[in-house]
């Protein structure tokens, strides 16, 4: 037992102390970077060590030990006074049975994984004493491993941990670790530094969607003694799975080598991986997490710098490790043939267009720099900027200038030339709340009208030529309005259509300004809606629901009739349905199709004459992930273009169904909402509005 002499800030005595680890005094000026005050929290531990009474489940212990860590390390940033304290933890922790000092070694792990991650310099006078604790740290924390029976989470830290002690990166991934509840996994380019978020990334996958990594040198393995051995041997096979066993021979032959700190982070993830399969609890539990994990041991490619990178190098963050790869690999899917959230291991869509551009100022440029479009910058008034604007909207006129109009959180509307984003009258101010929808209303009588929607359920109308209120902004019911558009019905009428988040999806004349009408009769939350003409004198209504996608009939009188609900196909209800987040009109030059996109940035075309989908859609794709924004323009050529992406993301694709031809963009701004008029591409945005030509010119 250790026997720990304590008096204030006085010296300390640790009988069984090793000579290579130096016996620093509390009063050291190393023990008070913080005014000495945590000094009293290790002090505590250590005689909570050295008592017969510490048990790892004491709440007692447990508090004072995350106390003590609190104070050693704050976000990050650890303290020279930590690498002092280190070597008597780690001595102390050591002499502890290997089921009580689990949590010790997590939270030690954690201060030598910050040294990783962020490059931390121990100090020349404890160098020598950190070293030696490294290699103790080590054997006790591989001991402890090999004793524990714990959850699959919590031994995953403390795999992590081990491979910190050894002294390899892989273990700064313990400052990003994932619970097995969580899906989302965010990457970090180690090329360009975009960051890249991908949602539902932990599946469990039943088959690798990709090749194991390579073994590790035999030229690397570690001479000498080194405590991975037992490991290798509680290996087992098939623990993950027949087609798994691949990677956990990877992972056998890296315990097996020790560890080297040559061997690469995909290598040692599987290390990881099947340590948590072998040991976790339960088995079940801890073989469903571990394919998860195996993932990390793939490929992802930065749609900014067009460069593809192992994920362990990304999540690693160390530039000295990281190499670009050129690695192609087949996609991945499900069992059952539905596509898998993770499409392939190259996280990204397959086969885009080599081309992609990023906003330099007011140029949009090829990745050599090239120049390819210049941005236009919408201008407001001086007295009152725009601000962030959350919608915007294309007024066509026949036989006049088309007008794009936007609208934000000041309640004012402003009215811009696209072509050169010139403002044509002074912002329309009136509405009492942020204006969050707007829709071009053409009329039979030939005037096109501009409705506008506010947080709080107001509803105004302007006139787009006189920058005049048709009907000033008045309140309806209770709930934003969240989605506009206009249909045609075959009586001759023009209908207004609104639609909140709690599902009310109303039908008004704009001439009277009367509701005429309900759709959606099961009331699900609407996210989008849309309106998709399938003839010149007949108008359908989409709307991505909590229930799937709904398309109404705004021509049958009763919602609950028959004929009020077009009836998809049973893919579109199976596999659209479940996901769909935001619909959109899609011109082409024989008719109008409605697009789809959910949150992961796949997009499917929909002929809703027949209810069937239209060619293989716009896969998953990172940068593009999120609330989906999206827009569509047919060319003076009869190219269709749609551009989607995320509210709140900055990358956005432009995919040619035609020809499956996709262009990535990267711009500089958090995007809001998207439009175009003709081939120039307007993007609101956190600041304002600009826009650009999609065809480059």
């Amino acid at each position: 037992m250790l026997g720990i002499v304590l008096v204030g800030r006085g010296a300390v005595t640790v009988s069984v102390m090793s000579a290579a680890i130096p016996k620093l005094p509390f009063d050291s000026p190393r023990w008070l970077d913080l005014d000495g005050v945590w000094a009293e929290d290790v002090q505590t531990v250590l005689q909570l060590m050295a008592s017969t009474g510490a048990t790892a489940t004491s709440e007692g212990w447990r508090e004072v030990w995350d106390e003590a860590l609190d104070r050693l390390m704050h976000q990050g940033t650890v303290y020279d006074g930590a690498y002092a304290a280190l070597p008597y933890l780690v001595e102390a922790a050591a002499a502890l049975s290997p089921g009580q000092s689990e949590d010790l070694w997590v939270g030690m792990g954690f201060i030598v994984a910050s040294k990783y991650r962020y490059r931390f310099a121990v100090p020349v006078d404890l160098e020598a004493g950190f070293v030696a604790a490294l290699r103790l740290a080590e054997r006790a924390a591989v001991r402890s491993f090999l004793a524990t029976d714990t959850d699959a989470t919590d031994l995953a830290y403390l795999a992590l941990s081990c491979v910190a002690f050894a002294g390899h990166h892989v273990g700064e991934v313990l400052w990003q670790f994932f619970s097995p509840d969580e899906c989302h996994l965010v990457l970090v380019c180690p090329g360009c530094g975009r960051n890249d978020e991908i949602p539902e990334f932990f599946v469990d996958p039943v088959r690798p969607p990709f090749e194991a990594p390579e073994a590790p040198d035999p030229a690397h393995v570690r001479q000498g003694e080194h405590p991975w051995g037992e490991v290798a041997a509680v290996l087992e096979e098939r623990a993950l799975g027949e087609q798994w066993e691949p990677f956990l021979r990877v992972a056998r032959a890296v315990a097996a080598a020790g560890v080297p700190r040559e061997t690469s982070g995909q290598a040692v993830l599987c290390l990881v991986a099947g340590m948590i399969a072998a040991k976790g609890t339960s088995k079940r539990a801890g073989r469903e997490w571990a394919r998860k994990l195996m993932l990390l041991t793939g490929y992802f490619r930065c749609d900014t710098c067009g460069r593809t990178w192992t994920i362990a190098d990304s999540l690693a963050e160390d530039p000295e490790v990281a190499r670009p790869h050129n690695h192609v690999t087949q996609a991945w899917t499900t069992l059952d043939g539905s596509a898998a959230p993770v499409l392939s291991a190259v996280v990204g869509p397959m086969g885009e267009a080599a081309t992609r551009l990023w906003q330099d100022g007011k140029v949009l440029r090829t990745l050599d720099g090239t120049p390819w479009a210049r941005i236009s910058v919408f201008s407001d008034s001086a007295s009152d900027p725009v601000g962030g604007v959350n919608s915007l909207a294309v007024v066509s006129r026949p036989g006049q200038p088309t007008l794009v109009a936007g609208a934000g959180d000041k309640g004012v509307v402003c009215l811009w030339n696209p072509a050169d984003g010139r403002l044509l009258h002074e912002p329309l101010p009136g509405h009492p709340d942020r204006i969050r929808s707007m829709t071009a209303l053409p009329l039979p009588d030939g005037r096109t009208l501009l409705a506008t929607g506010g947080d709080t359920g107001t509803i105004a109308l302007w006139d787009p030529v006189t920058a005049r209120p048709v009907r000033e902004p008045v309140g309806n019911w209770v709930g934003g309005v969240s989605g506009m558009c206009a249909a045609t019905i075959p009586d001759g009428r023009t209908l207004f259509v609104t639609a909140t988040p709690r599902g009310a999806v109303r039908l008004w004349d704009p001439a009277t300004g009367e509701s005429v009408g309900r759709l959606n009769p099961y009331g699900s939350p609407i996210q989008s809606i849309a309106a998709v003409p399938v003839r010149t004198d007949h108008t359908l209504i989409a709307a991505s629901t909590t229930a799937g996608i709904q398309v109404w009939d705004p021509a049958v009188d009763d919602p609950w009739e028959r004929g009020a609900a077009v009836q998809l196909s049973a893919r579109a209800l199976t596999d659209a349905g479940r996901r769909v987040a935001a619909v959109a009109v899609v011109p082409t030059p024989d008719r109008t199709l409605l697009a789809t996109g959910d949150n992961l940035g796949v997009v499917m075309l929909w002929d809703l004459v027949t209810g069937d989908p239209v060619g293989d859609g716009l896969p998953a794709s990172t940068g593009t992930a999120g609330v989906p924004a999206m827009t569509a323009t047919m060319l003076h050529d009869g190219r269709t273009l749609l551009v989607t992406g995320s509210v709140r993301g900055s990358d956005l694709r432009v995919w040619e169904p035609g020809t499956g031809s996709v262009r990535r963009i990267a711009l500089d701004v958090t995007v809001t909402c998207l439009v175009t008029a003709g081939s120039n591409l307007i993007v609101g945005h956190s600041c304002g509005v600009f826009g650009f030509s999609l065809t480059g010119q």
